[in-house]
């Protein structure tokens, strides 16, 4: 691939800002030079550009700005079309909005327009990696996983298990899961950016004969990755409790199959105690945040300070379609919000913080942070090219801004999907003409 640089102002977090000081990383009128699909070089772009080859093409992309590629770690690939189902709780809105919807992945030609809808927003808003919740159908999953890998994105996702408690529809037998994952895994064995998640949908949807298949999935297949739900409604949490008895809180029902480790990322866990978060810890396991469907079903506050004092993982899911919608901006700055109005555990946030939330942190929770997540050299070359409108706020405060953070924060704060101009994934543009 023909080597090019990008001449912007670069944002990027090179570690994490939660425990080092100077983690953010901005170039004014910076140059990220990409070559095979891997950052080459980035710094100023004078430095960067000094002594290349004429044959090198530069795109000069001044009044925008580069960030890393945005790092979703959860969202449900069937629900596009429930965003805004507003007005219930999580048991609630599942019978209501998301499972009805869901349902009608059983038809082929539904799932592949779903599909397409989902991975096209993804691009749109600049996501170059999700964690994605896929269907309960096979052969939704095929379509979905076939398309992921021709949009160029990098997509981990599996098949929804469940036997129990949801509508028969969506039931598959243990021995069915076994079979399905196993085919399912199989067709994204080899090269590419495609990887399978085993995912039960939440303990409340599966028996123990269930879950002991993803415990054994995981031990078969040590390249795949685990995901599900975990203490996000109060209602939900009863619920578990009297569905698995012997177990003394939620995260142990999983710890019972070996299902919290270093290759899981458990979503929501808004409703933690002390106990679960040393375990978490301990294990490695990553918590997926997701602001916005919290305050939207109303399930409560993230303890954040918490997690962060037990050192736990955490970044950032939209949890389409509970969520409000796809940008990892908008989830980054209500998780500001979110954290400032937090009576008890709120944490002061920074726009470093969410540039680190909604980026490497990702990637660290994945596994990743050697491959993506930052625009470091060797690391692959997803980025976003966000470029606000010549009139716009946010192109007057860049115009006058002197402190690279506020100006950060500014974007955080006013930049949305249509800003995307362009989103890159292994150097290869996804989205942008």
């Amino acid at each position: 691939m023909k080597a090019q640089i990008y001449r912007a102002s670069i944002y990027h977090t090179t570690r994490n800002p939660f425990t080092h000081a100077g983690a953010l990383e901005h170039i004014y009128d910076g140059g990220l030079l990409v070559e095979n699909g891997r950052v080459q070089a980035v710094g100023d772009f004078s430095k960067v550009a000094r002594g290349l080859p004429s044959e090198v093409e530069v795109h000069d992309l001044r009044g925008g700005f580069i960030l890393p590629g945005f790092i979703d770690m959860h969202v449900h690939y069937p629900q596009v079309r429930v965003i805004g189902s507003l007005g219930d709780p999580l048991l609630a809105w599942l019978e209501r909005s998301a499972l009805p919807a869901e349902a009608r992945l059983s038809e082929p030609g539904h799932a592949r327009a779903i599909a397409s809808e989902f991975l096209e927003a993804l691009a749109a808003n600049g996501t170059t990696t999700a964690l994605v919740f896929g269907a309960h159908f096979a052969p939704a999953m095929e379509i979905f996983l076939d398309l992921a890998r021709d949009s160029g994105l990098r997509i981990a996702s599996g098949l929804v298990l469940a036997d129990r408690t949801l509508p028969p529809a969506f039931h598959v037998s243990p021995r069915q899961a076994y079979e399905l994952s196993n085919q399912l895994i199989r067709r994204c064995a080899g090269p590419g950016l495609v990887s399978y998640a085993v995912t039960p949908r939440f303990a409340l949807s599966c028996s123990e004969a269930m879950l002991e298949v993803c415990q054994t999935l995981l031990r078969e297949h040590p390249e795949v990755r685990f995901q599900t739900h975990i203490n996000e409604n109060a209602a939900e949490i009863d619920a578990v409790a009297r569905m698995f008895p012997w177990a003394g809180d939620y995260l142990a029902v999983y710890e019972k199959f070996s299902l919290a480790g270093s290759r899981s990322v458990l979503a929501h866990n808004v409703h933690v105690s002390a106990s679960e978060l040393e375990r978490l810890a301990r294990t490695g396991a990553a918590v997926a945040h997701c602001p916005c469907s919290n305050a939207a079903l109303g399930s409560g506050f993230f303890p954040l300070a918490r997690h962060l004092a037990a050192n736990v993982r955490v970044a950032l899911g939209t949890d389409i379609g509970a969520g409000t919608g796809f940008s990892l901006l908008k989830e980054a700055l209500q998780a500001y919000l979110l954290q400032r109005l937090a009576p008890d555990d709120g944490f002061p946030l920074t726009a470093a913080h969410l540039l680190y939330l909604a980026t490497r942190a990702g990637a660290v929770a994945l596994g990743m942070e050697d491959e993506t997540g930052d625009l470091t050299v060797g690391r692959s070359a997803d980025f976003v090219y966000l470029r606000p409108a010549a009139n716009s706020p946010l192109a007057a405060i860049a115009r006058n801004a002197e402190d690279a953070e506020r100006l950060l924060a500014a974007i955080f704060t006013l930049a949305d999907s249509s800003m995307v101009a362009g989103t890159w994934v292994g150097g290869r543009r996804v989205h942008g003409g």
